[in-house]
């Protein structure tokens, strides 16, 4: 079963099986708030699926600093589910309100389950800022495995980006628009048609329950995935209180 997990996960490149592929990190002030988290995404391309669960706890530390703690399963083909990394995420806002727009450093730390010694990082600026009721997103990210290339060489360090057009039209329904790619090296980008594209329609929305809120979003993305043609859909789902 390990032999076959592992030939299936390389055919499919890391940055595929990257969150923020699916997920845009946006900036909010959410002092002293909890939250569970969970995200799921799958992709169909050639006759096959790859999914992946994931479920975590975010917590607001301070007015400027969000943390979270989540771990990541992946699914073939609607088989079994099975663990493969555990991510620490750090969104830290830079600006709060004096420019028109807002700036966050965006930080994640991976680790493989299967790979004592190795782990991945990605870093990089989050932008948002908004025209009446329109929201805007720009997120740029650095993404490099520190785990051991085949072969024995070293990964490079990678470029990949996020975008969003979100319209806050009522809290339970805000539809938009969000795009995601990769496009290899940072400084040596892949040839257009290696690279990976994706946008689509998204919705967005929050309700309160009680004395807790729940978070939502979902989005349906047509293009390229790992260079492949693929259409994916992905959710996100967050309890807060």
């Amino acid at each position: 079963m390990k032999q076959r997990l592992a030939a299936i996960l390389m055919c499919v490149s890391p940055l595929a099986l990257a969150d923020t592929g699916y997920y845009l990190v946006s900036t909010y002030d959410v002092e002293g708030q909890a939250s569970l988290d969970y995200k799921y995404w799958n992709a169909h391309y050639n006759g096959r699926t790859v999914a992946a669960p994931e479920i975590g706890i975010g917590y607001g530390v301070t007015s400027r600093w969000y943390t979270e703690l989540y771990a990541k399963w992946s699914k073939f083909n609607g088989g079994a589910g099975h663990w493969v990394e555990t991510a620490w995420q750090n969104d830290y806002l830079l600006t709060q309100g004096q420019y028109p727009f807002d700036l966050a450093l965006h930080t994640k730390l991976e680790k493989a389950r299967n790979n004592a010694d190795g782990y991945a990082l990605e870093w990089g600026p989050v932008l948002q800022t908004e025209i009446g009721r329109t929201q805007f997103n720009a997120n740029l990210f650095f993404q490099r495995d520190y785990r051991v290339a085949p072969g024995g060489g070293e990964h490079p360090m990678e470029l990949t980006y996020q975008l969003q057009v979100k319209h806050n039209w009522k809290p339970w329904l805000q539809p938009g628009v969000q795009a995601f790619g990769e496009v290899g090296k940072w400084n040596d980008w892949l040839p257009y048609r290696q690279q990976s594209h994706r946008a689509g329609p998204a919705v967005f929305g929050h309700r309160d329950i009680g004395r807790q809120e729940i978070k939502y979003e979902f989005a349906y993305l047509i293009g390229r995935n790992s260079a492949r043609a693929a259409k994916s859909f992905s959710m996100r789902v967050q309890l807060v209180f």
